[in-house]
């Protein structure tokens, strides 16, 4: 009875063993391979530069804008943590506010 529970403890500890070594999240997303006039090299990314575009740009607010039927859009108040648009659509002038996130999405 004693082999059985030490059998069966074995068997379920190495079985928690391999469900976590299946759960290690890859490492090598910082490296690029870039191809050019000198062959294949092998790029590290730099993972600051990324975190520093965060935020919606004007270029990014007006085109979403126009996506969304504005004419003439131009970008009137930038702030923190939104972007506010204005333009023409077919009703008239209006204006459109955008959060100040990636991706511009519409508040």
């Amino acid at each position: 009875m004693i082999r059985l529970i030490s059998n069966t403890g074995l068997a379920v500890a190495l079985s928690l063993g391999a469900i976590g070594a299946f759960s290690v999240p890859a490492s090598a997303q910082d490296i690029q391979l870039r191809v050019g006039p000198d062959g294949v090299r092998p790029m590290i990314r730099d993972r600051d530069r990324d975190y520093d575009r965060r935020g919606c740009s004007p270029g990014e607010a007006r085109a979403a804008a126009r996506d969304e039927g504005f004419r003439d859009a131009q970008v009137v108040r930038v702030t923190s943590r939104s972007i506010t648009v204005e333009g023409f659509t077919r009703n008239g002038p209006d204006r459109i506010t955008f959060a100040n996130r990636r991706g511009c999405p519409e508040i």
